[in-house]
């Protein structure tokens, strides 16, 4: 198989593997509709930059390691879970808070911000660390030319920050902020709900892990 044709395959998988909802697309979608555009496209890109991390790691062989050390991944599902929790618990006790929408970025401290919960959310799921890895081991040969070591994380980048832009974007517009402003306490209860489930399902894979 050619270069060209293994980076075809690992990239089609990795698209509709960022295009499952979870706790990324909830981060992102409300940045985008409760801060800015500008506060979207940062956490699309904090996606980008956690989806090279995590294909450095998948090429660098961790999933080996976590393996090896089942005691390693048990902790990282536990530590990922409760920082999922945590970010359910902030979410719910903002829900009534009022909030003015004014489609501007606050500054550079709130772009950082967008940035840094999303890159730690999308790196807090030890999970996705196990689908990059199963999914270069299916399609990558034994020896990885050079072309397809280089091309994967550009790729990778190129998916997953796309596709959280195509989020970011639609989650900012006027309709999506209107029906959020006017039902917020209850969105963000439902975000807080599903973020929280989601955290404590992997706590809970974690803790039974075998």
């Amino acid at each position: 198989m050619s270069p060209a044709a293994i980076l075809a395959s690992i990239f089609a998988a990795m698209l509709i593997g960022a295009m499952s909802p979870g706790p990324s697309f909830v981060v992102v979608s409300r940045i985008a509709i409760s801060r800015s555009r500008l506060d979207g496209l940062c956490a699309a890109l904090g996606m980008g930059i956690g989806g090279v991390i995590f294909s450095a790691l998948a090429l660098a062989g961790l999933t080996a390691l976590l393996t090896q050390f089942s005691w390693l991944y048990l902790v990282l599902k536990i530590a990922g879970g409760a920082y999922l929790v945590y970010i359910a618990y902030r979410i719910w006790q903002g829900a009534t808070e009022p909030l003015e929408v004014t489609g501007v970025a606050e500054g550079r401290s709130s772009l950082r911000r967008s940035f840094s919960t999303a890159l730690l959310t999308q790196l807090s799921n030890p999970k996705t660390i196990v689908v990059y890895a199963s999914i270069f081991a299916a399609f990558l040969p034994k020896s990885v030319p050079l072309a397809v070591v280089v091309g994967l994380p550009i790729g990778i980048f190129a998916i997953e920050t796309g596709w959280y832009t195509v989020v970011a974007l639609a989650f900012s517009a006027r309709g999506p902020r209107q029906a959020y402003l006017a039902a917020k306490a209850w969105i963000d209860r439902a975000a807080g709900v599903v973020m929280g489930g989601l955290g404590l399902r992997l706590i809970y894979a974690g803790v039974t892990l075998r």
